[in-house]
């Protein structure tokens, strides 16, 4: 099942485990199950504190395999075969069951093991999708710090009948005592948060307490990790606060125009962006979001930042790089079966609409590309663009027509996404050219329409185009001294993660002069 160069940097993984654990397998006669016994029989002898048996339960979900610790009630389950982006949730649960410290802050894990109830938590996952692992890791770990958590991590695409009788259209989707609880990548803080009743409250007393920051950096993608290791680098106090770190690239799956970086993901990158700002003597604020910007009475005076949880944070410059999110379409029935059928992210959400019908809105790059993904795993692709002829790079359109189940539709209007029984049956389009409308009958749509600016929250104090773009100067400055802006959420073309990455140096740079040409006096 694994190769001898994985099994040989599993082995050396294996050689970390504290406590003895066992492997407790449940097979069938499926070719998934042979796979899952070649799996675990090729990690059991990797270590004498593993021990592997077969499951006597005759109802659990089968093929699927439970990592206990010996002697306590310690364990989490995987029903499927976690490879792909789920190996490291593999490694990493086998290491935290085996008692293996946790690398997360001793103040969340403290957080884990204090709540209070009873959780049993399940999480349908797609091997190809870059957010799962996120949430499978976080409830994984969750599970083995607190006994009153449980977490099983279940392949949609190998239990198909579970994913219809619950009607399981995202990925990853969690469900807690038999309840659906949410949908979409969350970090582990996030979800600790949602568990916690008292601990937003608490933060933003935290936050409260601060010192006034030199430079503020609003948003943890490529264009905020940049200013703020560029900040940083000046010897000056620098913050981020960030609604998620990473943002938009945290659901970008390949990577291929990085310079230096011949290919690369998301996750990866975000994972780098974030290693690289904690090597400098940043505070990292996460899942804070902004919510009203308040300039400084005078020129090198202190802005106030408020955030959603209540808190205020102060600085002397401000550096906006809050980004972009996907557009929606903006049509009847987009936001009703929005996880029911309306997706953004095909690398999460394909497998799940494995040999049915889906469409793909929109013929730039990101559209095109997924219309290629898609095609390998769904039954047909219809991709429909609003433009009399597709954006998206010739040699990508070359591709996409040389498949044989697309579809395209150029001069096409969607108009409705159509629904029937709590999910989507198909959506209505009208042709630009003759004026008639059209219904396709199929169970997915994938928006795929470009991104709309993440600054809603800074209408009326800053300078904003015409597009919610906030305008800034060559030198990155905003309509409000000592506010400077960077990234997707600017009027600089291309959004580019490597333009993003060069923006935000720029605008820490045009901070620090600011801040040099400009009294400190309270």
């Amino acid at each position: 099942m694994l190769d001898a160069n994985i099994k040989q940097q599993l082995q050396a993984y294996m050689e970390k485990l504290q406590q003895p654990i066992e492997l407790v397998a449940a097979y069938d006669d499926s070719k998934k199950s042979q796979e899952l016994k070649e799996l675990l029989e090729d990690i059991e002898p990797m270590s004498s504190k593993i021990s592997l048996r077969t499951e006597e339960d005759p109802d659990v979900r089968r093929p699927s395999f439970a990592i206990n610790r010996v002697g306590t009630d310690i364990g989490i389950r995987f029903a499927g075969i976690p490879m792909g982006h789920e190996f490291t949730s593999l490694v990493l649960a086998l290491l935290q069951v085996g008692g293996h410290p946790s690398k997360e802050s001793r103040e969340l894990i403290e957080q884990i093991k204090d709540l209070e109830g009873s959780f049993e938590f399940e999480t349908y996952f797609s091997l190809s999708c870059q957010n799962c692992p996120d949430v499978v890791q976080a409830l994984n770990l969750m599970a083995v710090l607190n006994p009153n958590i449980k977490h099983t991590s279940i392949d949609g695409a190998l239990f198909q009948d579970e994913v219809e009788q619950r009607e399981v259209m995202a990925v990853p989707s969690v469900f807690m005592n038999g309840e659906s609880w949410g949908q979409g990548r969350m970090t582990l803080e996030e979800i600790v948060a949602r568990l916690d009743t008292s601990s937003a409250e608490k933060e933003a007393e935290k936050l409260n307490q601060k010192d006034p920051f030199e430079v503020l950096v609003i948003g943890g993608g490529p264009a905020g990790s940049a200013a703020a290791i560029y900040a940083a680098r000046k010897g000056i106090s620098t913050a981020i606060a960030a609604e998620r770190f990473g943002g938009q690239v945290a659901d970008t799956m390949g990577i291929e125009n990085l310079i230096s970086v011949p290919y690369t993901e998301g996750p990866k990158l975000v994972s780098a962006m974030e290693q690289h700002v904690k090597e400098y003597d940043v505070d990292i604020m996460n899942m804070q979001r902004a919510d009203k910007l308040i300039p400084a009475a005078r020129t090198g005076g202190l802005h106030e930042v408020r955030l959603a949880n209540g808190a205020t944070l102060k600085s002397r410059t401000v550096v906006l790089s809050t980004g972009a999110r996907w557009r929606q379409l903006g049509v009847p029935g987009e936001e009703e079966y929005r996880n029911k059928g309306v997706a953004y992210c095909p690398h999460c959400d394909g497998p799940l609409f494995k040999g049915k019908r889906v469409a793909v809105i929109g013929g730039g790059n990101s559209g095109v590309e997924a219309a290629i993904d898609l095609a390998g795993i769904v039954g047909h692709v219809t991709l429909i663009e609003f433009g009399t002829e597709m954006r998206a790079d010739e040699v990508l359109q070359k591709k996409l027509r040389s498949l044989k189940n697309v579809e395209i539709i150029t001069s096409g209007q969607t108009t409705e996404i159509t629904g029937e029984n709590g999910r989507v049956n198909g959506l209505i389009y009208t042709d630009r050219n003759t004026g008639e409308s059209h219904h396709v009958a199929l169970e997915g749509v994938f928006v795929q329409i470009g991104l709309v600016p993440n600054t809603e929250w800074l209408k009326g104090d800053i300078e904003l185009s015409q597009h919610g773009e906030i305008i800034v100067n060559d030198r990155n400055e905003t309509s409000i001294p000592g506010v400077f802006a960077a990234g997707d959420a600017t009027t600089v073309p291309y959004k580019q993660i490597v333009i993003s990455m060069g923006e935000g140096s720029k605008a820490a740079l045009s901070a620090f002069d600011f801040l040099i040409r400009n009294s400190v006096e309270d």
